[in-house]
């Protein structure tokens, strides 16, 4: 499934990366890369830019949920990646180099932990996972505060009965491509 992926969006763009790779806040702080598949288009700030200026209701919408709701930088490719919730395979590679795990809270990005404010060291208290309880209570309809709430209700709750109830919830969502953007 990966190597046809990874085929579709060379296709699609030829000189673009494969693989995004970002920098993000792991179990105690400690930065670690993360992988997805790119969804977006290579050098799209420009594009993004343009886009915002004729639609200046999406600066308020990222705002909320650290998402713009049309985002124009998306690819074709992109957009089924992430209604699929194919695009997060890639951390796989994260999970058996040991610096995630298949279920936990969110890998947030370092530019958020202002936001996050006094949660974060309950948050990264744990290694953070490729799903979690943000991802089946509604993802991206899922506003910031929220998101980082369910984290740390997660963390203070965890037991094996939760991860396999996530795990299966997990299943359905992406079946079903329920609150994916």
């Amino acid at each position: 499934v990966m190597i046809v992926i990874a085929v579709r969006i060379k296709k699609e763009e030829p000189e673009g990366r494969v693989l995004f790779k970002q920098n993000r806040m792991g179990r105690e702080g400690k930065l670690f890369i993360c992988y997805k598949f790119r969804t977006m288009h290579e050098n799209g700030d420009p594009i993004l830019e343009e886009y915002l200026r004729s639609h200046p209701e999406e600066i308020q919408n990222y705002a909320i949920y650290h998402k713009y709701e049309n985002d124009p930088r998306i690819t074709k490719i992109g957009h089924f990646l992430r209604k699929s919730s194919l695009d997060e395979l890639p951390q796989i590679f994260n999970v058996l180099k040991g610096e995630m795990s298949l279920i936990g809270p969110r890998p947030y990005m370092s530019e958020e932990q202002q936001k996050i404010g006094k949660k974060l060291p309950m948050v990264l208290a744990v290694k953070q996972g490729i799903t979690g309880l943000w991802q089946v209570s509604g993802r991206s309809d899922v506003d910031f505060s929220s998101r980082v709430s369910l984290d740390v209700w997660y963390v203070r709750n965890w037991n094996l009965w939760t991860d396999f109830v996530i795990l299966m919830k997990t299943v359905k969502v992406v079946l079903r491509r329920e609150g994916a953007v």
